[in-house]
């Protein structure tokens, strides 16, 4: 894209040299001009927005490296405690019961990761309570 962009800046200043040397008329400038325009505007708009998508990624395989660096401190986890779920865990989001006062109905359970986010979908969990 970036080189795309650098060649329409590349034949738009042809393309004024040509107008103003007489080889191109007034008319087919102004319409191959806006035709280069345009299409350099999308392109304008195109990179900065791949630039951010890819500056999100290396962000998110920073975070994953962090996660990894310190999930390799516990490699076997015997009891849950208070500190690993901090260190892991960000927030636990428990959505509503399908039947108001019910032990026994659904309700999803959605865990997020400190440095790497949501990593799975949210999953029904019947009746956790009763366990």
């Amino acid at each position: 894209m970036r080189r795309r962009n650098t060649e329409l800046t590349a034949l738009f200043k042809r393309l004024y040299e040509d107008n103003v040397l007489g080889r191109v008329t007034n008319e087919q400038f102004r319409i191959l001009s806006g035709e280069c325009n345009v299409e350099q505007k999308e392109l304008s708009a195109a990179i900065l927005e791949k630039e951010s998508r890819l500056e999100k990624l290396k962000d998110s395989a920073a975070n994953v490296e962090a996660f990894i660096e310190k999930a390799k401190r516990y490699t076997e986890i015997s009891e849950l405690t208070p500190e690993i779920m901090r260190l892991f865990i960000s927030r636990i989001e428990v959505g509503e019961r399908g039947e108001k006062y019910s032990r026994t109905a659904e309700q999803s359970i959605r865990i997020v990761y400190r440095d790497v986010g949501v990593m799975d979908s949210v999953e029904p969990i019947a009746g956790y309570m009763d366990q």
